[in-house]
Protein backbone atom coordinates (compact mmCIF):
# COMPACT_ATOMS: atom_id res chain seq x y z
CA UNK A 1 0.00 0.00 0.00
CA UNK A 2 1.24 3.22 -0.85
CA UNK A 3 2.08 5.90 2.00
CA UNK A 4 -1.22 8.44 0.93
CA UNK A 5 -3.32 4.89 0.73
CA UNK A 6 -1.77 4.10 4.64
CA UNK A 7 -2.33 7.92 5.62
CA UNK A 8 -6.18 7.39 4.60
CA UNK A 9 -6.99 4.25 6.32
CA UNK A 10 -5.20 5.60 9.56
CA UNK A 11 -7.21 8.88 9.43
CA UNK A 12 -10.70 6.47 9.98
CA UNK A 13 -9.25 4.93 13.18
CA UNK A 14 -7.40 8.46 15.14
CA UNK A 15 -9.09 11.34 15.56
CA UNK A 16 -9.53 14.70 12.92
CA UNK A 17 -6.19 15.95 12.45
CA UNK A 18 -3.96 13.03 13.86
CA UNK A 19 -2.92 11.61 10.73
CA UNK A 20 -0.48 13.78 8.86
CA UNK A 21 1.14 12.77 5.36
CA UNK A 22 2.85 16.18 4.38
CA UNK A 23 6.47 15.36 3.50
CA UNK A 24 7.86 18.37 5.14
CA UNK A 25 6.35 17.65 8.30
CA UNK A 26 6.85 13.89 7.97
CA UNK A 27 10.72 15.05 7.82
CA UNK A 28 10.77 16.30 10.75
CA UNK A 29 9.72 13.12 12.39
CA UNK A 30 11.63 11.04 10.91
CA UNK A 31 14.48 11.09 13.13
CA UNK A 32 15.78 11.94 17.19
CA UNK A 33 18.77 13.45 17.46
CA UNK A 34 21.82 11.17 16.52
CA UNK A 35 22.82 12.98 13.42
CA UNK A 36 24.95 10.23 12.17
CA UNK A 37 21.99 7.48 12.77
CA UNK A 38 20.09 6.99 9.38
CA UNK A 39 16.61 6.78 8.53
CA UNK A 40 14.09 7.32 5.86
CA UNK A 41 10.69 8.96 5.58
CA UNK A 42 7.63 6.72 7.06
CA UNK A 43 4.36 6.27 5.29
CA UNK A 44 2.60 8.22 7.79
CA UNK A 45 2.51 10.30 10.91
CA UNK A 46 0.17 9.83 13.75
CA UNK A 47 -0.32 11.88 16.56
CA UNK A 48 -3.03 10.30 19.02
CA UNK A 49 -4.76 11.27 21.61
CA UNK A 50 -5.99 8.09 23.40
CA UNK A 51 -4.84 4.70 24.16
CA UNK A 52 -7.84 3.57 22.21
CA UNK A 53 -6.72 4.95 19.37
CA UNK A 54 -2.84 4.06 19.47
CA UNK A 55 -4.84 0.46 19.94
CA UNK A 56 -6.45 1.01 16.43
CA UNK A 57 -3.27 1.65 14.97
CA UNK A 58 -1.63 -0.46 15.65
CA UNK A 59 -4.11 -4.04 15.60
CA UNK A 60 -4.25 -2.21 11.81
CA UNK A 61 -0.59 -1.55 10.84
CA UNK A 62 0.33 -5.50 12.76
CA UNK A 63 -1.46 -7.71 10.22
CA UNK A 64 0.15 -5.29 7.31
CA UNK A 65 3.33 -5.89 8.37
CA UNK A 66 3.40 -2.15 8.73
CA UNK A 67 6.08 -0.68 11.05
CA UNK A 68 5.13 0.93 14.05
CA UNK A 69 7.88 3.42 15.12
CA UNK A 70 7.07 4.84 18.46
CA UNK A 71 8.30 8.60 19.30
CA UNK A 72 8.25 10.76 22.55
CA UNK A 73 10.27 14.44 21.78
CA UNK A 74 12.74 13.33 19.64
CA UNK A 75 15.64 13.90 22.25
CA UNK A 76 17.39 10.71 21.89
CA UNK A 77 20.95 10.36 20.68
CA UNK A 78 20.90 7.04 19.27
CA UNK A 79 18.88 7.04 16.30
CA UNK A 80 15.65 5.14 18.82
CA UNK A 81 13.37 7.01 17.22
CA UNK A 82 14.17 7.05 13.39
CA UNK A 83 11.79 5.51 10.90
CA UNK A 84 12.10 3.29 8.13
CA UNK A 85 10.61 3.53 4.61
CA UNK A 86 6.55 2.84 4.84
CA UNK A 87 6.21 2.97 8.50
CA UNK A 88 4.24 4.55 10.75
CA UNK A 89 5.62 7.01 13.34
CA UNK A 90 3.14 7.37 16.75
CA UNK A 91 4.30 10.41 18.42
CA UNK A 92 2.59 10.80 21.50
CA UNK A 93 3.17 14.43 22.34
CA UNK A 94 -0.67 14.87 22.55
CA UNK A 95 -0.91 12.50 24.94
CA UNK A 96 0.61 14.88 27.49
CA UNK A 97 -1.99 14.98 30.49
CA UNK A 98 -1.14 14.55 34.33
CA UNK A 99 -3.66 12.14 35.10
CA UNK A 100 -3.47 12.24 38.87
CA UNK A 101 -0.91 13.40 41.41
CA UNK A 102 -1.84 11.17 44.79
CA UNK A 103 -0.17 12.45 47.85
CA UNK A 104 -1.11 9.72 50.20
CA UNK A 105 0.56 6.90 48.28
CA UNK A 106 3.31 9.32 46.77
CA UNK A 107 2.61 8.82 43.12
CA UNK A 108 1.62 10.37 39.99
CA UNK A 109 -0.42 8.78 36.74
CA UNK A 110 0.64 10.36 33.22
CA UNK A 111 0.17 9.75 29.57
CA UNK A 112 3.60 9.61 28.21
CA UNK A 113 3.89 13.52 26.34
CA UNK A 114 4.02 15.01 29.67
CA UNK A 115 7.65 17.15 29.70
CA UNK A 116 10.17 15.75 32.32
CA UNK A 117 10.50 19.32 33.36
CA UNK A 118 6.54 20.08 33.82
CA UNK A 119 5.78 16.56 36.24
CA UNK A 120 8.79 18.02 38.58
CA UNK A 121 6.75 21.12 38.56
CA UNK A 122 3.39 19.86 39.28
CA UNK A 123 4.79 17.67 41.80
CA UNK A 124 6.53 20.19 43.83
CA UNK A 125 3.49 21.93 43.67
CA UNK A 126 2.47 18.84 46.14
CA UNK A 127 5.09 19.11 47.95
CA UNK A 128 6.51 16.04 46.00
CA UNK A 129 9.66 15.10 44.16
CA UNK A 130 10.52 13.58 40.93
CA UNK A 131 14.14 12.26 40.95
CA UNK A 132 15.17 11.47 37.01
CA UNK A 133 16.64 14.48 35.66
CA UNK A 134 17.98 13.94 32.11
CA UNK A 135 20.16 17.48 30.33
CA UNK A 136 16.96 17.37 27.88
CA UNK A 137 14.15 17.73 30.90
CA UNK A 138 13.42 20.64 29.76
CA UNK A 139 12.12 19.10 26.28
CA UNK A 140 12.27 15.32 26.82
CA UNK A 141 8.84 13.29 27.77
CA UNK A 142 8.16 10.47 30.67
CA UNK A 143 7.23 8.14 27.36
CA UNK A 144 11.01 8.77 26.06
CA UNK A 145 12.58 8.75 29.56
CA UNK A 146 10.57 5.28 30.18
CA UNK A 147 11.88 4.11 26.95
CA UNK A 148 15.66 4.72 27.75
CA UNK A 149 15.56 4.01 30.96
CA UNK A 150 16.97 7.58 31.39
CA UNK A 151 19.19 8.69 34.03
CA UNK A 152 20.22 12.39 34.91
CA UNK A 153 22.37 14.69 37.17
CA UNK A 154 21.20 13.51 40.55
CA UNK A 155 20.83 9.79 39.23
CA UNK A 156 23.88 8.69 41.56
CA UNK A 157 22.21 8.70 44.68
CA UNK A 158 18.53 8.58 43.98
CA UNK A 159 18.31 6.57 41.29
CA UNK A 160 17.36 6.22 37.28
CA UNK A 161 14.13 5.96 35.60
CA UNK A 162 13.27 2.35 36.03
CA UNK A 163 13.71 3.21 39.81
CA UNK A 164 10.48 5.21 39.85
CA UNK A 165 8.18 2.99 37.34
CA UNK A 166 5.55 1.23 39.07
CA UNK A 167 2.98 0.87 36.25
CA UNK A 168 2.19 0.50 32.76
CA UNK A 169 0.05 0.93 30.22
CA UNK A 170 1.20 -0.84 27.18
CA UNK A 171 -0.78 -1.01 23.80
CA UNK A 172 0.68 -4.76 22.49
CA UNK A 173 1.45 -5.90 19.23
CA UNK A 174 -2.56 -7.12 18.20
CA UNK A 175 -3.32 -4.10 19.35
CA UNK A 176 -4.49 -5.30 22.99
CA UNK A 177 -4.24 -2.83 25.58
CA UNK A 178 -2.44 -4.14 28.77
CA UNK A 179 -1.71 -2.89 32.20
CA UNK A 180 1.75 -4.15 34.25
CA UNK A 181 2.62 -3.50 37.46
CA UNK A 182 1.09 -2.11 40.22
CA UNK A 183 0.06 0.70 42.30
CA UNK A 184 1.56 -0.54 45.80
CA UNK A 185 4.53 -0.20 47.52
CA UNK A 186 5.15 -3.92 47.33
CA UNK A 187 4.34 -6.53 44.84
CA UNK A 188 5.83 -9.86 43.49
CA UNK A 189 3.06 -11.37 41.55
CA UNK A 190 4.19 -12.82 38.17
CA UNK A 191 7.41 -11.96 36.25
CA UNK A 192 8.21 -8.14 36.28
CA UNK A 193 6.60 -7.52 33.03
CA UNK A 194 6.73 -3.71 33.67
CA UNK A 195 10.16 -3.90 33.92
CA UNK A 196 10.80 -5.32 30.92
CA UNK A 197 9.15 -2.38 29.57
CA UNK A 198 11.34 0.01 30.75
CA UNK A 199 14.49 0.44 28.71
CA UNK A 200 12.78 -1.62 25.84
CA UNK A 201 12.87 1.41 23.18
CA UNK A 202 10.15 1.12 21.48
CA UNK A 203 10.50 -2.30 20.27
CA UNK A 204 8.02 -4.44 22.86
CA UNK A 205 4.76 -2.13 22.53
CA UNK A 206 4.14 1.05 23.20
CA UNK A 207 3.30 2.90 26.17
CA UNK A 208 0.14 4.79 26.74
CA UNK A 209 0.34 5.65 30.45
CA UNK A 210 2.87 5.77 33.59
CA UNK A 211 2.21 5.11 36.86
CA UNK A 212 5.56 6.70 38.37
CA UNK A 213 6.72 6.41 42.65
CA UNK A 214 7.42 10.24 43.90
CA UNK A 215 9.27 11.12 46.90
CA UNK A 216 7.76 12.99 49.52
CA UNK A 217 8.97 16.38 50.03
CA UNK A 218 11.06 18.97 47.87
CA UNK A 219 14.80 18.22 47.00
CA UNK A 220 17.04 19.83 50.19
CA UNK A 221 19.18 23.00 49.48
CA UNK A 222 22.54 20.92 47.94
CA UNK A 223 26.02 22.10 49.30
CA UNK A 224 28.18 22.84 45.91
CA UNK A 225 31.47 21.81 45.77
CA UNK A 226 34.30 22.92 42.39
CA UNK A 227 37.35 21.73 41.51
CA UNK A 228 38.92 22.35 38.46
CA UNK A 229 41.87 19.82 37.44
CA UNK A 230 44.76 20.07 35.11
CA UNK A 231 44.13 16.91 33.50
CA UNK A 232 41.18 14.14 32.99
CA UNK A 233 42.95 11.00 34.73
CA UNK A 234 43.50 13.87 37.89
CA UNK A 235 39.68 14.10 38.09
CA UNK A 236 38.99 10.42 37.55
CA UNK A 237 41.02 9.85 40.63
CA UNK A 238 39.10 12.88 42.39
CA UNK A 239 36.24 10.82 41.70
CA UNK A 240 37.56 7.87 43.07
CA UNK A 241 38.52 9.45 45.99
CA UNK A 242 34.87 10.86 46.54
CA UNK A 243 33.76 7.40 46.49
CA UNK A 244 36.63 5.83 48.46
CA UNK A 245 35.23 8.52 51.55
CA UNK A 246 31.82 6.86 51.42
CA UNK A 247 30.23 10.06 50.34
CA UNK A 248 27.19 9.62 48.16
CA UNK A 249 26.79 13.08 46.01
CA UNK A 250 23.99 14.09 45.14
CA UNK A 251 25.49 15.05 41.72
CA UNK A 252 29.02 14.85 40.77
CA UNK A 253 28.89 16.15 36.94
CA UNK A 254 32.63 16.37 34.93
CA UNK A 255 33.02 18.87 32.45
CA UNK A 256 36.45 19.17 30.46
CA UNK A 257 38.22 22.45 29.08
CA UNK A 258 36.85 21.64 25.68
CA UNK A 259 33.25 22.07 26.64
CA UNK A 260 34.11 24.95 28.92
CA UNK A 261 35.33 26.65 25.99
CA UNK A 262 32.37 25.81 23.47
CA UNK A 263 30.11 27.21 26.16
CA UNK A 264 32.06 30.56 27.04
CA UNK A 265 32.49 31.26 23.44
CA UNK A 266 28.74 30.60 23.06
CA UNK A 267 27.48 31.92 26.51
CA UNK A 268 30.32 33.75 27.74
CA UNK A 269 29.83 33.04 31.12
CA UNK A 270 33.99 33.08 32.09
CA UNK A 271 34.59 29.43 32.55
CA UNK A 272 37.34 28.37 31.18
CA UNK A 273 40.19 29.72 31.75
CA UNK A 274 40.77 27.97 35.21
CA UNK A 275 41.78 24.87 34.43
CA UNK A 276 41.59 21.86 32.13
CA UNK A 277 38.66 19.84 33.71
CA UNK A 278 36.09 21.13 36.00
CA UNK A 279 34.07 18.85 38.47
CA UNK A 280 30.71 19.62 40.08
CA UNK A 281 29.66 18.47 43.28
CA UNK A 282 26.62 18.38 45.15
CA UNK A 283 25.63 17.32 48.34
CA UNK A 284 22.36 17.59 50.24
CA UNK A 285 22.42 15.65 53.63
CA UNK A 286 20.93 17.22 56.23
CA UNK A 287 22.34 19.74 58.91
CA UNK A 288 25.90 18.48 59.94
CA UNK A 289 25.91 15.45 58.40
CA UNK A 290 25.52 17.25 54.67
CA UNK A 291 28.19 19.70 55.78
CA UNK A 292 30.76 16.82 56.97
CA UNK A 293 30.00 15.37 53.20
CA UNK A 294 30.74 18.78 51.62
CA UNK A 295 34.03 19.12 53.56
CA UNK A 296 35.12 15.11 52.99
CA UNK A 297 34.37 16.05 48.95
CA UNK A 298 36.54 19.24 49.09
CA UNK A 299 39.48 17.22 50.80
CA UNK A 300 39.00 14.58 47.99
CA UNK A 301 39.34 16.93 45.08
CA UNK A 302 41.95 18.53 47.18
CA UNK A 303 44.09 15.32 47.54
CA UNK A 304 43.61 14.37 43.96
CA UNK A 305 45.62 17.43 42.86
CA UNK A 306 43.13 19.92 42.00
CA UNK A 307 44.66 23.19 41.60
CA UNK A 308 41.58 24.95 42.59
CA UNK A 309 39.13 23.70 44.53
CA UNK A 310 36.18 25.75 46.77
CA UNK A 311 32.62 25.14 48.35
CA UNK A 312 30.63 27.78 46.39
CA UNK A 313 28.69 29.75 48.50
CA UNK A 314 26.76 31.85 45.95
CA UNK A 315 23.52 30.02 44.83
CA UNK A 316 23.08 31.45 41.89
CA UNK A 317 26.73 30.87 40.95
CA UNK A 318 26.34 27.39 41.51
CA UNK A 319 23.66 26.67 39.70
CA UNK A 320 24.69 28.51 36.48
CA UNK A 321 27.94 26.31 36.55
CA UNK A 322 24.97 23.40 36.47
CA UNK A 323 23.44 24.88 33.74
CA UNK A 324 27.05 25.61 31.85
CA UNK A 325 27.34 21.32 32.47
CA UNK A 326 23.49 21.03 30.50
CA UNK A 327 24.43 23.52 27.73
CA UNK A 328 27.93 21.87 27.03
CA UNK A 329 26.22 19.33 24.48
CA UNK A 330 24.43 22.21 22.06
CA UNK A 331 27.42 24.17 22.64
CA UNK A 332 29.30 21.42 21.40
CA UNK A 333 27.13 21.13 18.32
CA UNK A 334 27.31 24.61 16.98
CA UNK A 335 31.31 23.30 15.86
CA UNK A 336 30.41 20.73 13.74
CA UNK A 337 28.51 17.04 13.27
CA UNK A 338 28.81 15.77 17.20
CA UNK A 339 29.53 11.75 17.32
CA UNK A 340 28.08 10.94 21.26
CA UNK A 341 29.16 8.02 23.22
CA UNK A 342 27.44 7.02 26.39
CA UNK A 343 29.30 4.55 27.82
CA UNK A 344 29.80 3.62 31.95
CA UNK A 345 32.87 1.97 34.03
CA UNK A 346 32.98 0.87 37.28
CA UNK A 347 33.70 4.33 39.31
CA UNK A 348 36.97 2.69 40.34
CA UNK A 349 38.10 2.82 36.69
CA UNK A 350 37.10 6.31 35.49
CA UNK A 351 40.71 7.38 35.60
CA UNK A 352 41.59 4.67 33.56
CA UNK A 353 39.03 5.27 30.84
CA UNK A 354 39.32 8.62 30.67
CA UNK A 355 43.17 8.32 30.20
CA UNK A 356 42.59 5.78 27.31
CA UNK A 357 39.56 8.43 25.92
CA UNK A 358 42.33 10.59 25.46
CA UNK A 359 44.99 8.10 23.93
CA UNK A 360 42.03 7.32 21.50
CA UNK A 361 41.78 10.63 20.18
CA UNK A 362 45.19 10.84 20.11
CA UNK A 363 45.59 7.01 18.15
CA UNK A 364 42.64 8.33 16.11
CA UNK A 365 43.57 12.32 15.50
CA UNK A 366 39.92 13.52 16.54
CA UNK A 367 39.05 16.03 18.60
CA UNK A 368 37.27 14.52 21.75
CA UNK A 369 35.37 16.29 23.98
CA UNK A 370 34.32 15.29 27.85
CA UNK A 371 31.17 15.44 29.91
CA UNK A 372 29.88 12.77 32.60
CA UNK A 373 27.87 12.01 35.26
CA UNK A 374 31.37 11.05 37.11
CA UNK A 375 29.62 9.97 40.40
CA UNK A 376 27.97 6.71 38.88
CA UNK A 377 30.93 6.32 35.92
CA UNK A 378 28.77 7.57 33.27
CA UNK A 379 30.97 8.90 30.20
CA UNK A 380 29.61 11.13 27.43
CA UNK A 381 32.91 11.39 25.23
CA UNK A 382 32.06 13.55 22.22
CA UNK A 383 33.84 13.62 18.97
CA UNK A 384 33.55 16.39 16.70
CA UNK A 385 34.59 16.73 12.98
CA UNK A 386 34.56 19.56 10.83
CA UNK A 387 31.82 20.11 8.79
CA UNK A 388 32.50 18.56 5.17
CA UNK A 389 35.22 16.16 6.22
CA UNK A 390 34.88 12.75 5.19
CA UNK A 391 38.27 11.61 6.78
CA UNK A 392 37.41 12.95 9.91
CA UNK A 393 34.09 11.57 10.27
CA UNK A 394 36.08 7.74 9.55
CA UNK A 395 38.47 8.37 11.83
CA UNK A 396 35.90 9.66 14.75
CA UNK A 397 33.41 6.06 13.60
CA UNK A 398 37.06 4.44 14.62
CA UNK A 399 37.39 6.19 18.22
CA UNK A 400 33.45 5.83 18.55
CA UNK A 401 34.33 1.94 18.37
CA UNK A 402 37.03 1.84 20.24
CA UNK A 403 35.86 3.82 23.34
CA UNK A 404 33.03 0.94 23.75
CA UNK A 405 35.51 -2.06 23.39
CA UNK A 406 37.66 0.18 26.04
CA UNK A 407 34.87 0.32 28.67
CA UNK A 408 33.26 -3.68 27.78
CA UNK A 409 36.90 -4.27 28.25
CA UNK A 410 36.81 -2.79 31.84
CA UNK A 411 33.93 -4.25 33.03
CA UNK A 412 31.33 -1.15 31.41
CA UNK A 413 28.79 -1.17 29.69
CA UNK A 414 28.03 0.25 25.74
CA UNK A 415 25.41 2.62 27.26
CA UNK A 416 24.37 3.71 30.31
CA UNK A 417 21.41 5.99 29.83
CA UNK A 418 20.82 6.59 26.15
CA UNK A 419 19.92 3.15 25.00
CA UNK A 420 21.17 0.98 21.86
CA UNK A 421 18.91 2.54 19.34
CA UNK A 422 20.80 2.17 15.53
CA UNK A 423 24.97 3.58 17.02
CA UNK A 424 25.53 1.27 19.76
CA UNK A 425 24.01 -2.33 18.40
CA UNK A 426 27.43 -3.39 17.90
CA UNK A 427 28.38 -2.37 21.11
CA UNK A 428 25.24 -4.77 22.61
CA UNK A 429 26.87 -8.28 20.53
CA UNK A 430 30.32 -6.86 22.24
CA UNK A 431 28.96 -7.22 25.57
CA UNK A 432 25.91 -9.70 25.55
CA UNK A 433 27.25 -13.51 25.20
CA UNK A 434 25.16 -15.38 23.12
CA UNK A 435 23.45 -17.25 25.53
CA UNK A 436 21.88 -13.67 26.85
CA UNK A 437 21.05 -12.28 23.28
CA UNK A 438 19.88 -15.38 22.65
CA UNK A 439 17.17 -14.81 25.77
CA UNK A 440 16.99 -10.96 24.57
CA UNK A 441 15.59 -12.46 20.90
CA UNK A 442 13.27 -14.69 22.09
CA UNK A 443 11.40 -11.99 24.17
CA UNK A 444 11.37 -9.92 21.24
CA UNK A 445 9.69 -12.69 19.24
CA UNK A 446 7.64 -13.78 21.69
CA UNK A 447 5.76 -10.14 22.55
CA UNK A 448 6.08 -8.56 18.87
CA UNK A 449 5.81 -12.21 16.69
CA UNK A 450 4.87 -9.90 13.50
CA UNK A 451 8.46 -7.68 14.18
CA UNK A 452 6.40 -4.64 13.63
CA UNK A 453 7.51 -2.58 16.53
CA UNK A 454 10.61 -0.17 16.17
CA UNK A 455 12.12 -2.58 13.85
CA UNK A 456 16.03 -2.68 13.65
CA UNK A 457 16.78 -1.20 17.03
CA UNK A 458 18.49 -2.41 19.88
CA UNK A 459 18.68 -6.16 18.42
CA UNK A 460 19.43 -5.75 14.95
CA UNK A 461 22.30 -6.72 13.47
CA UNK A 462 25.02 -3.67 13.16
CA UNK A 463 25.29 -1.62 10.16
CA UNK A 464 27.94 1.29 8.98
CA UNK A 465 27.15 5.00 10.25
CA UNK A 466 25.36 6.91 7.50
CA UNK A 467 27.57 7.58 4.66
CA UNK A 468 25.26 9.32 2.44
CA UNK A 469 26.62 12.89 1.66
CA UNK A 470 24.22 14.65 3.14
CA UNK A 471 25.93 13.85 6.91
CA UNK A 472 26.65 17.57 7.80
CA UNK A 473 23.34 18.51 7.35
CA UNK A 474 20.19 18.89 10.14
CA UNK A 475 20.21 14.77 10.31
CA UNK A 476 21.46 12.22 7.66
CA UNK A 477 19.12 9.94 5.37
CA UNK A 478 20.00 6.51 4.44
CA UNK A 479 18.17 3.16 3.88
CA UNK A 480 18.19 0.70 6.91
CA UNK A 481 17.27 -2.21 4.34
Amino acid sequence: MSGGGIGEALARLAGPGSVVSDPDVLARYAHDEAAWAPYDLPAALVRPHSSGEVAAVVAWCAPRGVAVIPRGAGTGLSGGANAVAGSVVISLEAMNRIVELNRAEHLAVVQPGVVNDDLRRAAAEVAMWYPPDPASSAWSTIGGNVATNAGGLCCVKYGVTRDYVLGLEVVMAQGEVLRLGRRTAKGVVGYDLCGLMVGSEGTLGVITEITLRLRPGVPAVPRTVVGYFPNLPAAGDAVAAVGAAGIVPSALELVDHRCLAAVDDWKHMGLSYDGHVLLLGRCDGPGDAGEAEAEAMLRAFQSAGAGYAVRSTDAVEADALFEARRLAYPALERLGPVLTEDVCVPRARMAEMLARIEEVGVAHDTVIANIAHAGDGNLHPLMITPRGDAGARRRAQGAFDDIVDAAIDMGGTSSGEHGVGLLKRGGLRRELSAGVLAMNQAVKAALDPLGVFNPGKVLGEPTPFVTADAWDGPAPRSFLG
